[in-house]
């Protein structure tokens, strides 16, 4: 053994943290006094009782023990980290750092540890093993992405490995690999233990993102993005991104103007769509991937279905008679990521009869609908909204699905077969129910077509639900002051926060749900948004005949412990009382 126990103590812990300049001599006898009485390891009592931080133990800790201190930012050689298996590491709680020759630094928190160790490292690897000295917190977090990674690369098995495919005249086929070099075979299994990755934690997109310090992925979960790995080579940038342009059929050559794609895998018995975003930056082309699975949407029944949506009865009963009307417009309208098209398939899938046909346009087709003609819009070859919708018409439609109104001409022709007889299912980008008018107008449409036609305006968000391991929160009287709420009303109420554990990956919450706030257009409605009254007199109007604003409906969330009140903040505006 080369680096044995020569290293000895010179100086006490606390003596050293005081030299160190950590910590005062008051802070050390108070922490002492403490440990007299609850046993505890001193240097852990110390950041209990806020005196350190755990990159300072470690600092205290090396200098104790004479061994260097390192910060663990990233490793020189990430193949060094193939020397040992991940099991290994995790029991022993260290990770090779850097490589000299003949020679290996591992990095621990507990040197003590390393005598552990040392022989059979260096009988195993035929190295010399020296130490240095890192944060636990560090360590542990290091362990824990090196495992996810590795669990993810792993998990792309033969038995496994997901087939791209294509719809065609045919049905659906295989794309062959064959386009992929041989010696592309490394980056095949990153993409690939990426989207399965990305699948197996429920993220809705996938950023591959291009940066000084490497390749960023970082993965959206309920809303939230969160990095899934350490920085990749940024050597590998153009050959990740040309897979992905290759599995989507893009042009690999273009690398200087945006390109938007798709593709379908199989992934264990089921197709999952993938819509593909590139965009050109100042570091090289990033990446979004949106994961379309079908399999988020359909409830217990087998089926799509508003219930799903797990929304108050008294909201659901109100949405149902709307989807059910036999003509007119319901609209949808949140910004983009607030599950509206989710919905509205929904909606249109629990009035899809075998007595009525039901067209959409869609850009894209998200999911595929039984017993649904859906056409998916191709600006390319001249497929806009408007074009599609004008042929939709012509196919005797009962109801139509209209993906997205952007222009004067495609919102003309949805009012106009709202009026005529159809159902028109379809969405617009603005923040409110009531700031639907403004849109439509600034696309030059006249208030009183579109009040004729409107049934309902439906504005959807999606806030995070809490985790099973939600702990209790005290919320001070400023903080529901703060948030619009009367304290009085609230006194004693209990309040929930978001704890983490393994089951939400620590972040405390575990999916989202849709809070709605549903605006129905009676003769008396309408008629005060053409003459453009007041907005404090819409929504007197509004909660009279049932309307729950978004903010009352994120607030109830909170009251029924479904979320927390920094959520509903975070998701809504605050009120004033």
């Amino acid at each position: 053994m080369k680096n044995s126990l020569k290293h000895f103590k010179k100086k006490a812990f606390g003596e050293l943290a005081v030299d160190m300049g950590f910590m005062t001599q008051e802070q050390l006898n108070f922490v002492v006094s403490k440990k007299n009485i609850s046993n505890q390891m001193l240097g852990q009592l110390c950041i209990d009782e806020g005196c350190l931080d755990d990159e300072e133990l470690a600092r205290i800790i090396a200098t104790q023990y004479s061994y260097d201190y390192v910060e663990l930012n990233n490793i020189e050689a990430p193949e060094i980290l193939n020397l040992v298996d991940i099991e290994y590491m995790t029991k022993f709680k260290f990770i090779p750092f850097r490589q000299r020759g003949d020679a290996l630094e591992i990095a621990m928190a507990e040197p003590m540890d390393y005598f552990k160790v040392v022989d059979e490292l260096e009988t195993l690897l035929d190295m010399e093993i020296s130490l240095v000295v890192v944060s636990k917190t560090k360590l542990n977090e290091f362990l824990k992405k090196l495992d996810t990674s590795k669990s993810a690369l792993e998990s792309v098995s033969d038995d496994m490995r997901m087939a791209i495919v294509r719809e065609s005249d045919r049905g659906v086929e295989e794309l062959s690999l064959e386009k992929i070099s041989a010696d592309e075979s490394v980056i095949v299994k990153i993409v690939d233990s990426t989207l399965l990755d990305a699948i197996t934690k429920q993220a809705s997109d996938i950023h591959i993102e291009t940066s000084d310090v490497g390749i960023l992925i970082r993965y959206r979960i309920d809303g939230m993005l969160h990095q899934a790995t350490e920085p990749l080579d940024t050597d590998l940038q153009s050959a990740i991104v040309s897979r992905i342009k290759v599995m989507s059929e893009l042009d690999i050559s273009e690398k200087r103007i945006p390109q938007d794609g798709r593709f379908k895998l199989k992934v264990r018995e089921r197709y999952i769509d993938f819509r593909v975003s590139i965009l050109p930056t100042l570091f090289g082309e990033d990446v979004v991937i949106r994961i379309l699975d079908r399999d988020k949407m359909i409830s217990r029944e087998g089926k799509f279905s508003l219930d799903a949506l797990a929304l108050p009865h008294e909201e659901l009963v109100r949405m149902r008679r709307m989807i059910h009307a036999p003509y007119g417009m319901f609209l949808m309208t949140g910004p983009t990521g607030s599950g509206k098209t989710s919905t509205l398939y929904r909606a249109i899938s629990e009035v899809n009869h075998s007595d009525s046909k039901i067209i959409t346009i869609e850009d894209p087709v998200e999911y595929q609908l039984k017993g649904i003609t859906q056409i998916p819009v191709n600006e390319k070859k001249g497929l806009t909204f408007a074009k599609g919708l004008r042929s939709i018409l012509r196919h005797d439609p009962d109801k139509i699905l209209v993906g997205e109104i952007r222009d004067q001409e495609t919102a003309q022709i949805a009012l106009q077969s709202a009026l005529t007889g159809h159902l028109v299912f379809t969405t617009v980008h603005a923040n409110s129910s009531f700031e639907v008018m403004n849109r439509f107008v600034h696309m030059g449409i006249e208030p009183y077509n579109l009040m004729a036609a409107l049934n309902c305006i439906i504005a959807q968000r999606l806030i995070r639900v809490l985790c099973e391991c939600k702990g209790v929160a005290s919320v001070s009287k400023s903080e529901l002051m703060d948030s619009g709420l009367d304290p009085a009303q609230l006194f004693g109420h209990t309040f929930y926060r978001a704890r983490g554990c393994d089951r939400c990956k620590g972040t405390g919450y575990k999916g989202r749900k849709a809070i709605v706030e549903l605006v129905e257009l009676d003769d008396e409605m309408r008629e005060m948004f053409i003459k453009r009254a007041p907005l404090t007199e819409l929504k007197k109007k509004a909660t009279v005949s049932g309307t729950v604003f978004l903010r009352g409906a994120a607030i109830r969330e909170v009251i029924n412990g479904e979320t927390t009140l920094a959520e509903a903040n975070r998701v809504t505006f605050v009120e004033s009382m």
